[in-house]
């Protein structure tokens, strides 16, 4: 599930070395059965059982003991797979041999760069800065300082630096929660200001243009024993001076500032600037979806404490990205354009008598081929993000000449990401560049329209990789609807059906896989390993509408395209069901659920990664409240039934011969809350009838992934990876325990 609309999605990383063929054997030994509350209630005219919701109650100390028994049971089991340890070197291994990481990179005016980035051999991103890009390095937070004094991971979570570099605002979160505090750094003296500010989870803040005051978006203080559901509700966005107690913050947009704009409760704000510019914007999404409220006022009228807000638009319009830059409003929209464009609205010549967005003109047309994803604005030009297929392209339009757009990244296909600049002070714009088989590289384009290597990053291939080759295919579905599939392995392999394969899906919030570089997977590759890549229907490989086709009552396209894709793989000779699986993270979770509940027979073994897996309840917890715009929620008649449609938990069967199936989660998980893992362990352990094992695989020190060291993504990938192979009779059952 994504909870968080400028959060990032957690996403499988696939890395597995197949080891020599044995048969797969059922697991040992299992801990006691949970406890029981069998709960039978009739909603909306269907009888639901429910046998394990006692496990949703996660204090209570039964559930606790449970938990702890079924995750020392999954630890001793994947521990003792042959190989297991061996694998976690070699992912570790091809890790480091790529060189650093470099991620969430900002360029502020005075060619300020600041970025997160951990070295190859580094548990943790750091957040640095450096002055230009021959600049030297320094690091501004090191959260391992924390971790070493704690004993628990520490992350950045989002950093906002101010428009003149001097002071930088930026969160920090412990055990994978993602529950940021906000930290203000006076980046000169690399001394704090103040004291954290707890409950500031996302990134929903900026620096006012003079640099000396900025904007928060903070939660309410729930009190002991609140309904989890009230998590999002009613936050509040505060007005903050640098050097300011928190006590002096001013309350100044939110449902409970604001009522005369008739807010919903779950219109999560963010008041945001831009340097030059006379306007504020007001911004509002639940969240998950990014379609929200969006109001302008005059910046002199704000600062009064009186500013006159005017409504640009509403959900229904469909704007998804707004920036501010002077006097013009760019605005993202699938309204009239399925694949999305630019509208300019000049916010100085506004007539009060006409709908806003009715004066706005199209600064980008809709693409005639591929979908818009993404924009940025530069001193001088527009930048976007097209992407066609499984590529992403950046094109640049001169803000004086929109209509005579050039293409900047690299020919050949892959996938370049515009890096921010938010002040739109640079001529030029730097992105990433990386595709199935190269490595990412930070590039710099402009307006002679070829792309050059920045220097910042300075990536390898790993020692002795192997030669990938890459297809990329469309399969027909089961009402006949072509679904875009990529597949990796190693050039010249013989299509016998005897390759572990692993198919990958999620299908939710418009996501698409794209090309990308992961040196992990090649271990899985030199050993004669197949990864394929589908863009399932709820997805945006083909604008909204694609997206749309597998969304609430239309959800069932998603798992029915995967299990079309497992056909094609089979049918195609990659695989057969004895060594295929399927994994599914988060919200994919739906996706890998249900297409094993659906056809188990096509699989020999499943991961569910921190997966949504009981969608009828879903809505109860604090961030599956702000869902209920994706998935639909169970008080109206129509979407109860997509979610119940939708939900791997009620569709277990009794003597059912499932898959080996390893269920994942963090114990802190924000997003997807673990009794999801624990209600279909429990019930899948009760129900199968294959002998093949179902393990549940905790993380006390984990949430949804975000935040995880290196170490322990690496310890999580070997498990997952020695469970798949060991299901797919690529290696030897864990010897019994003396």
């Amino acid at each position: 599930m994504l909870p968080h609309l400028f959060r990032t999605l957690l996403l499988p990383v696939l890395s597995i070395v197949p080891i020599a063929a044995w048969a797969a054997s059922p697991a040992p030994e299992m801990p006691a059965a949970p406890p029981k509350a069998d709960t039978t209630e009739t909603m909306h005219g269907s009888s639901v059982r429910d046998p394990f919701r006692n496990l949703e109650n996660l204090k209570d100390p039964q559930t606790q003991a449970w938990l702890k028994a079924q995750g020392a049971h999954a630890a001793d089991v994947l521990s003792r797979i042959p190989g297991r340890d061996e694998l976690q070197a070699r992912i570790a291994e091809l890790s480091a041999g790529t060189g650093d990481s470099v991620r969430s990179l900002v360029r502020m005016p005075g060619d300020r760069l600041f970025y997160l980035k951990r070295r190859a051999t580094e548990p943790q991103f750091k957040l640095v800065m450096r002055q230009g890009l021959r600049g030297a390095e320094r690091v501004l937070v090191d959260p391992q300082r924390q971790t070493r004094a704690t004993g628990v991971p520490h992350a950045v979570n989002y950093f906002v630096p101010s428009w003149d570099g001097r002071t930088l605002a930026y969160g920090i979160s412990a055990g994978g929660s993602e529950n940021a505090s906000l930290h203000l750094l006076d980046v000169r003296s690399g001394k704090a200001i103040g004291q954290p500010i707890p409950r500031v989870p996302d990134s929903l803040l900026h620096w006012l243009p003079d640099n000396r005051s900025l904007t928060y978006n903070q939660l309410r203080k729930l009190p002991s024993g609140a309904d989890p559901a009230e998590t999002f509700k009613d936050t509040t966005v505060f007005h903050l001076r640098v050097g300011d107690p928190q006590a002096r913050a001013k309350p100044v947009f939110g449902p409970l500032v604001n009522p005369e704009l008739a807010l919903d409760r779950l219109d999560v704000a963010e008041v945001a600037f831009a340097p030059g510019s006379d306007f504020v914007l007001a911004r509002t999404t639940d969240t998950t979806n990014p379609e929200g409220n969006l109001f302008v006022a005059d910046l002199a009228a704000w600062k009064a404490g009186k500013p006159q807000w005017r409504r640009i638009a509403a959900a229904e319009d469909k704007i998804t990205d707004a920036q501010l830059a002077g006097a013009t409003l760019y605005l993202k929209t699938y309204a009239g354009a399925p694949r999305s464009r630019i509208l300019a609205l000049d916010l100085r010549r506004l007539d009060a008598a006409r709908p806003a967005l009715a004066q706005a003109a199209v600064a980008v047309p809709e693409p005639a081929q591929g979908v818009l994803l993404d924009f940025g604005i530069a001193r001088d030009a527009l930048y976007a993000e097209v992407r066609e297929g499984f590529g992403v392209r950046i094109v640049r339009h001169p803000l004086d000449r929109l209509s005579e757009p050039t293409v900047v990244s690299p020919p050949g296909g892959g996938t370049s990401g515009l890096t921010a600049d938010p002040a739109h002070a640079h001529n030029d714009a730097l992105f990433s560049h990386t595709s199935w088989t190269a490595p990412t590289r930070i590039l710099s384009g402009g307006a002679a329209g070829s792309a050059a290597d920045s220097g910042l990053l300075r990536p390898s291939m790993p020692k002795n990789a192997p030669e990938v080759e890459v297809q990329e295919v469309m399969v027909k579905s089961h009402d006949g609807a072509e679904v875009p599939l990529a597949i990796l392995h190693r050039k010249g392999l013989a299509l016998d059906g005897r390759n572990p394969t692993l198919l990958v899906g999620y299908g939710a919030y418009g996501f698409s896989f794209e090309s990308w570089f992961n040196p992990r997977a090649l271990a899985w590759i030199e050993k004669g390993g197949v990864l394929a890549y589908a863009n399932v229907r709820g997805s945006g490989a083909f604008g909204d509408p694609w997206y749309r086709a597998g969304f609430k009552a239309t959800k069932p396209n998603t798992w029915k395209d995967g299990i079309a894709c497992a056909r094609y793989l089979i049918a195609k000779g990659y695989a057969t069901p004895k060594t295929l699986g399927a994994w599914g993270t988060s919200a994919g979770g739906i996706f890998v659920g249900r297409a094993v509940t659906e056809a188990p027979d096509l699989f020999a073994a499943a991961i569910f990664d921190v997966g949504v897996l009981d969608a009828v309840r879903a809505e109860i917890s604090a961030n599956g409240a702000t869902n209920v715009s994706e998935f639909g929620t169970a008080k109206k008649p129509e979407e109860f039934a997509a979610l119940l449609e939708m939900s791997t938990y009620h569709h277990i069967r009794e003597g059912t011969a499932y898959p080996g199936v390893l269920l994942v989660h963090g114990i802190n998980d924000p997003r997807v809350d673990v009794w999801h893992s624990a209600k279909a362990a429990a019930r899948l352990q009760e129900a199968t009838s294959s002998g093949r094992p179902v393990l549940l695989r905790l993380d006390a020190q984990a949430g949804h992934g975000v935040g995880s060291t290196a170490n322990q993504r690496y310890s999580q990938e070997a498990d997952i990876y020695g469970f798949l192979l060991w299901q797919m009779g690529q290696t030897k059952a864990p010897p019994t325990k003396e």
